[in-house]
């Protein structure tokens, strides 16, 4: 398959098939058009228990998988918030660990998976809930990025903490933990929360300068509330 990306602030990515029988998968109303000559089969992918998963780590709990009938169709999937749309070779990454809402969207023969986090207040602090998502397998993901990516590339040892709701996937070579701010004073005048993460290398780290959480707060500060 060939693929491009069009646009700028709310990108998508237009997929051309090469050959019959090429597929791609997202979650279900990830597609923005296609061609005729796709087909389209919503189904769990994977089975009830790994549909269920994926509502947890905030997807969709049914996938769309989408097929080609005859070369040359062609497909796009469009981004959901300004920013970025992020190919990835993802047997070249040896594997990613993604935040929830950042799969967009891949070929069937990559392998999308919910994970726990390893530890339990990675889970109750990290912002993220407890399941993350896992790619693997060969062929080519695209990851949403909220606003610009950044990409940066730890060695052994080397640590970068990020706030959680900022990391957007990281190699599954890498630890993973959340720690706590320290100090009262930032605690309370930070303005920062309480948490961040903390992604130990050696491995890559994508990290997005958009903050969808922290953005959606301070809009409903601003919708204004009937009072009594």
């Amino acid at each position: 398959m060939k693929y491009e990306i069009i646009g700028n602030t709310m990108p998508a990515v237009e997929v051309t098939f090469e050959r019959a029988g090429e597929a791609m998968y997202t979650q279900s109303g990830g597609m923005a058009w296609m061609s005729e000559g796709v087909s389209m089969d919503t189904n769990t992918k994977g089975g009830v228990l790994k549909g269920i998963g994926r509502m947890f780590a905030g997807e969709s709990m049914f996938m769309a998988t989408y097929t080609s009938r005859a070369p040359g169709t062609s497909i796009a999937f469009s981004a959901t918030f300004p920013g970025e749309i992020m190919p990835v070779k993802v047997e070249e990454t040896g594997g990613l660990i993604c935040q929830k809402g950042a799969f967009l969207a891949a070929e069937d023969s990559v392998k999308l998976e919910t994970l726990l986090t390893k530890k339990l207040s990675s889970g109750f602090f990290g912002g993220e809930g407890f399941i993350l998502q896992g790619l693997s397998g060969r062929g080519t993901a695209f990851l949403e990025i909220d606003g610009n990516k950044v990409v940066k590339t730890l060695g052994t040892g080397e640590t970068i903490y990020v706030d959680t709701g900022n990391v957007v996937a990281f190699q599954s070579s890498m630890k993973y933990e959340i720690e706590m701010v320290k100090g009262l004073k930032n605690i309370f005048l930070g303005g920062e929360g309480l948490f961040l993460t903390k992604l130990t290398g050696p491995g890559q780290v994508i990290i997005q300068t958009q903050n969808i959480g922290e953005f959606a707060g301070r809009i409903a500060k601003m919708i204004p509330t009937s009072s009594n």
